[in-house]
């Protein structure tokens, strides 16, 4: 049985969702990404001006004329959405916390999905891969793919063995090189996938690399205010969502604040760089702004490179 409190959900972000790509991003999201090659259609005889390289000579044999192949191009596409459902995205000081922002995304992406006819698969990671529903056309698949994020519960926390070294873990880390691998046995043909975290980890960035060499890889990056700036509200205890470890800041302090900025530039900086390195389209979604804005502008700037080609 669903939770009542689940399905409500699932009808809230089914019903927006669903209006959203039919309105929204219809036609940008069918416009920005190339189909997966060529399929042939018929034959029909030759007009000058044609490739004499589509010639079909046994045709044109038999019936005596010039014909030639017409091939369209493939336009369904297997559409693979890995979300990071870690300990770090219960997060979010704005509109709602990241872990929700994660679930309308999703929703919004395998929606426009479905509606241009292609397939929708999910991975689900938090310090493992967790869920894998295997690609599938179909409002009913979609709203399963939604379900299973919404209705995710991590196991609940407990302190593990203290390991030979670092600190014991509290929450579900983040783990996106098993996310991106599974990328790998899950989707065997190029696919268009997109993960959706805060990239708040390391390690897999060698693993986002032989996935973008295989796929057409889009991070979505998560993002709350305060992750690149500390308020002013004087003495604050910070906890770390993943590892349980606790600590007394003193924000009022301007160097406090303005060393966390930095730290928290640094990390930004690093990954912008390794998305721009890998040639990679990334957006970014703010749990305080609108889901739907940042990425229609993504389909849009996609679709005039794809219309320059």
């Amino acid at each position: 049985m669903i939770p009542r409190e689940i399905l409500a959900a699932l009808r809230t972000i089914e019903i927006h969702t669903a209006r959203l790509a039919n309105e929204q991003l219809s036609g940008t999201y069918k416009s920005s990404f190339k189909g997966q090659g060529l399929a042939f259609r018929e034959v029909r005889p030759y007009q000058p001006g044609d490739d004499v390289r589509s010639i079909d000579w046994n045709v044109s044999a038999r019936m005596n004329d010039t014909f030639v192949k017409v091939f369209v191009e493939e336009r369904e596409m297997t559409v693979m959405i890995a979300v990071d459902l870690s300990a770090s995205e219960r997060f979010g000081t704005q509109r709602a916390p990241k872990a929700r922002v994660a679930s309308e995304v999703a929703a919004l992406l395998a929606f426009s999905a479905i509606r241009n006819n292609d397939r929708v698969g999910l991975i689900l990671s938090t310090s493992k891969v967790e869920r894998i529903v295997p690609p599938k056309k179909g409002e009913k698949h979609v709203m399963r793919v939604i379900r299973e994020i919404i209705g995710f519960e991590a196991p609940p926390p407990a302190y593990e063995q203290r390991a030979a070294s670092g600190p014991p873990r509290l929450g579900a880390a983040t783990d996106l090189k098993s996310a991106l691998e599974a990328l790998a046995h899950v989707a065997r043909r190029r696919s268009v996938a997109f993960v959706v975290s805060d990239f708040f980890t390391s390690g897999y960035e060698r693993a986002l690399s032989l996935a973008s060499a295989k796929h057409d890889v889009i991070p979505v990056v998560l993002t709350d205010r305060r992750d690149g700036e500390l308020p002013d509200v004087g003495l604050a205890t910070f906890e770390d969502l993943e590892s349980g470890e606790m600590i007394v800041v003193d924000t009022s302090d301007k160097r406090v604040r303005a060393h966390y900025a930095r730290e928290m530039k640094k990390i930004k900086d690093a990954r912008r760089q390794l998305f721009f390195k890998l040639g990679l389209d990334a957006v970014e979604v703010e749990t305080g702004g609108s889901f739907v804005k940042p990425l229609r502008d993504l389909f849009a700037r996609r679709a005039r490179r794809i219309g320059m080609r």
